[in-house]
């Protein structure tokens, strides 16, 4: 077995909303190993948002312990939260979050200037980036020049060029029709196979079925977590 790369153990985080406790994550522990692909999945409300913001260092549970490479990440200051993110997570998002004003090259090389890694070197691999995903003949490009399949590719280089410890996609073809997505999937399984972590948040089954484990959340808590076949089996 791999070494675990995401380690949750009895995770809470809990909300007051006037009078009531809304307890988004209620107890969770998962670990994820270096190299897997898993989908979490679950209904709008279900808290995997919510896990999704505390794997993404994004936020802080109320209680319980986060380890990220074998780092404590539960207790972390913003600063170093946004210290965790830039050297050890890529972000996959639905609606791209690229800079309009910036080129794609730029875009691209956004995390590698916040890292402080020297202009050459981060063009060389921004440039590299945007290769692995088909678009380097379109580096100066700007976004709204793109379809939203490519914008979403420009995203997924620009998780990329960082080379993150964990690949974070959050509902990744939310916005792209269903060839479009289809084509994303089809890339996060390339990356996988090439030995990246890829953890996908999702509200969609079907979409969950492309990873090779799933996690299904409910009322906050795990309810199923296993082999997709296992998952297929049950729906």
């Amino acid at each position: 077995m791999s070494q675990p790369l995401i380690e949750l153990r009895n995770i809470y985080k809990i909300y007051q909303m006037g009078e009531e406790e809304v307890r988004a994550n209620d107890g969770i522990s998962l670990t994820i190993c270096r190299g897997e692909f898993v989908a979490i999945v679950g209904k709008s409300g279900s808290g995997k948002s919510t896990l999704m913001n505390i794997i993404g260092a994004l936020d802080v549970p109320s209680s319980g312990e986060y380890f990220l490479g074998g780092e404590d990440v539960s207790d972390m200051e913003d600063d170093e939260l946004a210290g965790i993110r830039n050297k050890m997570i890529g972000f996959i998002f639905q609606q791209y979050n690229l800079l309009p004003k910036l080129n794609l090259l730029e875009n691209v090389e956004l995390p590698l200037l916040y890292a402080g890694v020297p202009a050459q070197e981060r063009r060389e691999r921004a440039l590299a980036s945007l290769e692995r995903v088909g678009l380097k003949e379109k580096w100066k490009n700007m976004p709204s020049q793109l379809s939203g399949g490519q914008q979403q590719r420009v995203s997924i280089a620009r998780a990329l060029a960082g080379s993150p410890s964990l690949i974070l996609a959050d509902e990744p073809t939310g916005a792209l029709d269903s060839k479009t997505s289809r084509d994303v999937l089809n890339f996060l399984t390339q990356l996988n196979e090439e030995g990246n972590t890829i953890v996908m948040i999702t509200h969609d089954s079907s979409i969950a079925m492309e990873a090779k484990r799933v996690v299904r959340i409910h009322d906050g808590r795990i309810n199923f977590d296993g082999d997709v076949n296992d998952y297929a089996a049950i729906l």
